[in-house]
C-alpha cells in the first residue's frame, strides 16, 4: 500500500511539473518572439486577456469538474472582483508604490470575490443540476444590471452612492465620481501585463492543485463521484463544496482585476452571460477535470478569433467548427476510445525490447 501511494505521489508531481512546465515554457517563447521583433501588435494584446482566461477557466473546473456542480456565474464574480480592485487601483496607486498598490488590488478583488461567492454559495448550493445553473447565471445578470445603473463617488465629505444619476450624488467642487452608471470606471491607468498574469497563473495552480490532490480535495471529488456515500462516511458536504466554490470564486475576481486594469475603461457589459458561457466553453473542450486542458483550451481559443480575422465573414464560421469538431473528438465515446487504443499501440511500438534471456 504504502509502495502504491508512493508511486501514485510521483505521478502527481510528474504531472504538476509538466503543467507548470507548460506556462513557464509559453512565456519564455513569448519573451523570445519579442524580443526578436516577431511579435504583432494584435498578438501581444490578447496576452493579458489569455492570462485571465486562463486563471477563470483553471478556477471553474475545480466548480465544474472537480466539485460537479454546473455554475454559469463566473463572470459575476469576475466584475465584483474587477470593479473592487479598479477602485483600490485608483485611489491607492498615486499614494502608494505601484507594485504595492497593484498587489493590493489583487487581494481586495479576490477577497472581494470570494466574500460573494460564501453569500451566494450557503443557499445556492443546495441545489444542483439545472437549477444551480439557472441561479448562478441569474447572480451574474444582477450583478451586471446593478452595476450599469452604480453611481459612486468621493469628496473631502466621503463616499456618495446613488442609483440614479451622477447628478444626485452632490459632490462637492473638488469631488470625483468613480463609477458612473453604464459608462462604468474611466481613465484607468494600465497595470496589468503578461509577467504578472504569468505570476497570477502559477499562484493559482499551486493552490489549486495542491488543493486538489491534498486531503479536501479527495473528501471533494468523493461528493462528486457519489454525495450521498461520502455523506455516510462523515464527510461535511456543506463545508467541503463551500470551499471549492470560495476558492473558484477568489480566482474569478483575480483573473477580473487582471483583465480590467488592461484597459483604460471598465463597463459591466463586459462581463455578461456570454463571457460565463465563453469559459464554460474552455473547461468542456479542454476536459472536464483536466486543469492542463484548460490552459489549453483557453489560450488556443482566446488567439483562434484573432488569427481568423482575415477571412472576415467566414471566420466566426470556422471558429464554431472548430468548436464542434474538438468537443466531437473530445467527447465521443468511440473517439475516445480509438484516441487510448491509438495511444497504448504507439507506446507498445516506441518501447525498446530487452535481449533474450533477460527477464
Amino acid at each position: 500500500m504504502a509502495i502504491t501511494k508512493l508511486k501514485n505521489m510521483k505521478k502527481t508531481t510528474k504531472s504538476n511539473l509538466i503543467t507548470f512546465g507548460i506556462v513557464v515554457a509559453f512565456y519564455l517563447v513569448i519573451q523570445l518572439c519579442t524580443g526578436m521583433g516577431m511579435m504583432t501588435s494584435s498578438f501581444a494584446g490578447q496576452l493579458v486577456p489569455i492570462c485571465a482566461y486562463i486563471i477563470l477557466a483553471v478556477s471553474l473546473n475545480l466548480t465544474v469538474g472537480i466539485l460537479g456542480e454546473l455554475s454559469l456565474g463566473h463572470a459575476g464574480f469576475m466584475s465584483v472582483g474587477a470593479f473592487s480592485g479598479t477602485l483600490v487601483w485608483m485611489t491607492t496607486s498615486a499614494t502608494l508604490p505601484s507594485w504595492l498598490a497593484l498587489a493590493l488590488s489583487f487581494v481586495v478583488g479576490g477577497v472581494v470575490a470570494g466574500l460573494f461567492g460564501l453569500l451566494i454559495g450557503i443557499p445556492v448550493l443546495r441545489l444542483s443540476g439545472d437549477y444551480l445553473a439557472i441561479v448562478t447565471l441569474a447572480f451574474g445578470e444582477i450583478i451586471k444590471n446593478f452595476m450599469n445603473a452604480c453611481y459612486l463617488g468621493y469628496d473631502a465629505n466621503g463616499l456618495h452612492f446613488s442609483l440614479k444619476d451622477s447628478a444626485s450624488l452632490h459632490l462637492a467642487a473638488d469631488g470625483q465620481v468613480l463609477i458612473n452608471g453604464a459608462m462604468g470606471i474611466t481613465g484607468v491607468k494600465k497595470a496589468s501585463t503578461f509577467t504578472v498574469g504569468i505570476i497570477l497563473i502559477l499562484i493559482t495552480l499551486v493552490v489549486i492543485l495542491n488543493l486538489i490532490h491534498s486531503r479536501a480535495g479527495r473528501a471533494i471529488t468523493s461528493i462528486r463521484d457519489n454525495e450521498i456515500a461520502a455523506q455516510s462516511i462523515g464527510i461535511n458536504i456543506t463545508r467541503y463544496k463551500l470551499m471549492a466554490f470560495i476558492v473558484s470564486a477568489v480566482f474569478a475576481g483575480v483573473a477580473g482585476v487582471l483583465y480590467s486594469l488592461n484597459f483604460s475603461t471598465l463597463v459591466a457589459k463586459k462581463f455578461d452571460y456570454n463571457t460565463s458561457i465563453l469559459i464554460l466553453v474552455f473547461v468542456v473542450l479542454g476536459g472536464i477535470g483536466n486543469i492542463r486542458g484548460s490552459i489549453i483550451a483557453a489560450a488556443i481559443l482566446t488567439v483562434l478569433p484573432e488569427l481568423l480575422r482575415s477571412m472576415n465573414d467566414y471566420r466566426m464560421l470556422i471558429y464554431a467548427i472548430v468548436l464542434i469538431v474538438v468537443m466531437i473528438f473530445s467527447q465521443s465515446p468511440q473517439l475516445v476510445a480509438w484516441r487510448k487504443k491509438t495511444l497504448a499501440k504507439f507506446k507498445k511500438n516506441g518501447s525498446v525490447k530487452p535481449p533474450k534471456g533477460v527477464a
